[in-house]
């Protein structure tokens, strides 16, 4: 059974939310605060985050979540404004539904996301097979060791495959906690060591790109 975890202060809306989800036989956990949410982030399959919580931005907590793993995160708010959709969407959330809405729309999100994220659960990709899942990464079908920082890392660049990614964005995500204070050099280093662990030929790499004055692209 999938476990839902909705983070919504509005106690109404949670409990509708709630019930409308349990008749297809979800398991459901509620938070109404950043603090209580994070005590269930490990245990939900999905995560339904409203962005303005009392204790602070849900936008922030996805950013917490998309750092960590690849639980898929679905947006509900009462705001439409274009930035926070934009922003949301960038930070790796799955879709973005604006109040009020219809519980048989969120059903059908809900399940539509579930089965995307079933499926990319587990990529090949050339000679790879990345499990992002149980975090477990293969060359050639031999195991790959990868740091912490490196699985984030390649997360978030095989999640946006084909499209570049910032280096603001990916030193806010893999380094959530002080980020300001993170030196740009600690990203090239990270990349250089996946590149040594991916590429064949790490100087020419075929994968993991650099897109010179914007940031890395995974090319797939």
């Amino acid at each position: 059974m999938k476990t839902i975890l909705i983070i919504e202060d509005d106690l109404s809306l949670s409990n509708g939310i709630m019930l409308s989800l349990k008749s297809l036989e979800f398991s459901i956990l509620q938070a109404f605060n950043l603090l209580e949410a994070r005590k269930y982030l490990s245990k939900a399959d999905l995560i339904l985050i409203d962005i303005n919580l009392p204790d602070g931005s849900g936008l922030d907590l996805c950013r917490e979540i998309k750092a960590q793993s690849v639980v898929p995160v679905i947006f509900l708010t009462a705001n439409d404004l274009e930035s926070d959709i934009v922003t949301g969407l960038e930070l790796g959330a799955d879709d973005y539904i604006t109040k009020p809405f219809s519980l048989a729309v969120l059903r059908a999100r809900v399940n539509a996301v579930l089965r995307r994220n079933d499926k990319g659960m587990v990529q090949c990709i050339g000679p790879f097979r990345f499990d992002f899942q149980n975090m477990v990464f293969y060359k050639n079908e031999t195991p790959i060791e990868m740091s912490k920082t490196e699985q984030k890392l390649l997360n978030l660049l095989v999640s946006n495959a084909n499209h570049t990614v910032t280096r603001d964005r990916l030193i806010d995500c893999i380094w959530t906690n002080g980020a300001a204070f993170v030196d740009e050099n600690a990203l090239s280093v990270s990349i250089n060591r996946l590149r040594n662990k991916l590429e064949d030929n790490p100087k020419k790499p075929e994968f993991i790109k650099t897109v010179y004055g914007l940031g890395y692209q995974w090319e797939s």
